[in-house]
């Protein structure tokens, strides 16, 4: 008999309560998990959530190319 891990177990749980949920609830627990992680940026780095916002959204930018259509909405 194999070993089960901890992991493993929750890794199982997991998926079949994701599998459970409806897409709206999927979506939902995305924005919440994606509002959660900026909430602890924004506090690990001692910031507004609007200033952690904006300096990921910049961190983003880094490295693309700049983008035609990008340039009308900052003229």
């Amino acid at each position: 008999m194999a070993m089960r891990s901890v992991a493993d177990d929750l890794r199982r749980e997991n998926f079949e309560r994701v599998h459970r949920m409806t897409i709206a609830e999927r979506v939902r627990e995305a924005f919440e998990l994606g509002d959660r992680d900026l909430a602890a940026f924004a506090a690990f780095q001692g910031l507004s959530l609007t200033e952690a916002r904006r300096r990921l959204d910049r961190q983003r930018q880094v490295g693309r190319r700049f983008s035609r259509c990008m340039r009308d909405r900052f003229e």
